[in-house]
């Protein structure tokens, strides 16, 4: 079933809404997929209980068509992103990854959109060429799109020319490419070799910069760059990640998860892993996947839960504490809801008034063994069997068709 593409208004109410100076307790307006300026007399209502609500995440690094497919066995680190490409290839020979890669591209596609949705992320910065199926309604998630883009200076068969594409792009427009993903002498001396391209500039956005000295960060602070942080995937393939503070400080840092071939299983997992390492506070990290993303990926009507903005939200139980905190530690499973567009995606089962409001379908399933409605236009077998901890309940599969109060 296709998505619906709009819904009448509705006004949440009963929630924390986290803003970017603070946080209100008024009700917030959902009008056609955007934050409405106002609350309206007669428009239909979602009480939420004491819940608090963040806007939706933005993973600024990921490759969702290849998440499921079994990573290398964890071993010795490697120098660089380079060794392990070199032994991945021989990783190709292994039943598990050829079955894999036999699902179709598509499939991977969606699959890899869902995985990010269900934890609460509605932009995903796809680091590989742009796909159509992006651009269909019922894709998962919002994808980022006419950025420019290589894929890394010591990999030139796959993906644009660094230079060409850079050059290409225009300046108001995000350019993304992996660099210095790894410890050793040629990642750390990739910086130079991107400013002697002069590739360098205000919208040059690099992913992982494991390698980056501190000199060359303040480098890349005073281009008005910016660096990805995918903290998970660095320790698994490298051993070592960057530290975060000066770019943090700058505004200069957006949080990525890179895929499942080595990251973290979705936005949420890194979040939680970074809070364990006390490297940031809980407001801290919701900006990196908020605010800071939107702002460094060029993104103008995200990140934030403003008027006018889309209408990407989570909701978070009240029982997880108040305003950003709220966000700090949550599994995907206790999320409340999940909404992109202003329509419900995946909820708890006593919101289901809210897909019968947006006109949805809805389907019972168990997300990490808790009861979980999902919209029926996200439920494709094919794509659901790729997700472990997801599954459909067969037995009393049937519509959510409740609707709201006036």
């Amino acid at each position: 079933m296709d998505r619906p593409t709009s819904m009448r208004g509705v006004d949440l109410h009963g929630a924390l809404t986290v803003l970017p100076g603070g946080a209100t307790g008024l009700p917030l307006p959902l009008r056609e997929g955007r934050i409405g300026p106002a609350p309206r007399r007669g428009a239909a209502r979602i009480d939420l209980g004491g819940a608090t609500i963040v806007p939706g995440l933005v993973n600024a690094h990921d490759h969702l068509h290849v998440n499921a497919i079994p990573p290398l066995a964890r071993g010795e680190p490697f120098a660089s992103s380079y060794e392990w490409i070199e032994a991945f290839k021989l990783h190709f020979g292994d039943p598990a990854v050829a079955a894999a890669l036999a699902v179709s591209k598509r499939v991977r596609l969606y699959h890899g959109a869902l995985k990010n949705l269900l934890a609460g992320t509605t932009c995903v910065a796809h680091h590989d060429p742009w796909d159509t199926d992006f651009g269909a309604p019922d894709f998962p998630v919002s994808v980022l799109r006419d950025q420019g883009w290589s894929y890394a200076l010591g990999w030139p068969g796959y993906g644009p020319d660094p230079r060409q594409s850079f050059s290409e792009t225009p300046c108001g427009h995000p350019w993304i490419i992996h660099l210095a993903e790894g410890t050793d002498a040629a990642s750390r001396a990739e910086l130079a070799r991107l400013e002697a391209l002069e590739c360098l500039a205000s919208n040059t956005v690099l992913v992982h910069g494991v390698g980056l000295s501190a000199h060359d960060i303040e480098r890349v602070i005073a281009r008005g760059a910016a660096v990805v942080w995918c903290p998970s995937s660095n320790r698994a393939l490298l051993g070592a990640t960057l530290d975060p503070q000066r770019l943090l400080a700058a505004g200069r840092l957006a949080l990525g998860t890179d895929s499942r071939l080595s990251g973290a299983r979705d936005l949420l997992e890194e979040m939680r892993g970074i809070l364990a390492d006390g490297v940031l506070d809980p407001m801290q990290l919701l900006e990196l996947a908020t605010t800071a993303a939107a702002r460094i990926l060029r993104l103008s009507d995200r990140g934030a839960l403003l008027p006018g903005h889309r209408a990407d939200l989570l909701v978070v139980a009240d029982d997880r504490g108040t305003g950003a905190g709220a966000l700090a530690g949550t599994r995907r499973s206790e999320l409340r809801a999940v909404v992109r567009d202003g329509m419900p995606c995946i909820t708890d089962p006593d919101l289901g008034d809210w897909f019968g409001l947006a006109g949805v379908d809805a389907v019972p399933v168990t997300l990490d063994g808790r009861p979980k409605l999902l919209a029926s236009w996200l439920a494709d077998p094919e794509v659901l069997a790729l997700e472990p901890g997801l599954a459909l309940v067969e037995e009393m599969r049937q519509p959510a068709c409740a609707t709201g109060s006036g």
